[in-house]
């Protein structure tokens, strides 16, 4: 299965300089999980070098910006991210293929952005990038969207989803209590929100409890 999903990604490429896929899909689906194994599978096809990542998640807005929004509280909703510079940043890693492009990252200890961590190298033929709200109907995030070549939406499981969800939170430092409190009143509708977008995608990807699975 995976081995086939990279060489969909692969042809992606065919007649452009350079392509950029995006998946997404409700927190805690396993998106990055399904990235991590196309990683490894492109790059064993084609060799290291050929595909560049770039997360969503460095486009959190910092802390003392979201104080001074009063938005903490509600960290991770969509008015959350930077979504113009998101959608500017895939447009640049698009088009400009003679110098490197750089993207900032996110450190999951500090839950903080962390500014040009991650690039995209010239020779680098397909970018990579997940996110909960890349199908989004707003204009920053349509934006966002048209410089994608494909979407692609991963599903899981609700009960599964949720577990997965409190874990990551206790295991970034929040009490099991307040995880799932978060989970509940926070991603949890945003999890509904993405959800909602379902139908845009490409392509909807199954993470089951037998492995990754097409739908459709």
């Amino acid at each position: 299965m995976i081995e086939a999903l990279a060489r969909e990604a692969i042809t992606l490429t065919q007649g452009r300089p350079r392509a950029i896929l995006g998946i997404t899909g409700p927190p805690g689906a396993g998106k990055t999980t399904l990235v991590e194994a196309l990683i490894t599978a492109i790059e064993r096809l084609e060799g290291p070098g050929w595909l560049a990542h770039i997360p969503m998640d460095g486009f959190h807005l910092a802390d003392s910006q979201l104080r001074r929004l009063g938005a903490l509280g509600r960290k991770g909703a969509p008015d959350t991210f930077d979504a113009a510079g998101y959608a500017h940043l895939l447009a640049r890693a698009r088009t400009e293929t003679e110098e490197p492009v750089y993207a900032p990252g996110f450190e999951r200890t500090l839950e903080q952005p962390l500014a040009a961590a991650l690039v995209v190298l010239p020779q680098a033929r397909l970018v990579v990038t997940e996110g909960n709200y890349l199908l989004l109907d707003d204009p920053a995030w349509v934006r966002a969207h048209a410089a994608m070549d494909a979407v692609w939406y991963v599903t899981a499981e609700e009960s599964t989803r949720v577990q997965r969800l409190v874990a990551r939170h206790i295991e970034f430092g929040k009490e099991p209590d307040a995880a799932r409190a978060w989970v509940a009143g926070t991603d949890q509708p945003n999890a509904e929100l993405v959800s909602s977008t379902r139908a845009g995608a490409d392509r909807v990807i199954v993470n089951g409890s037998h492995g990754w699975v097409f739908e459709g």
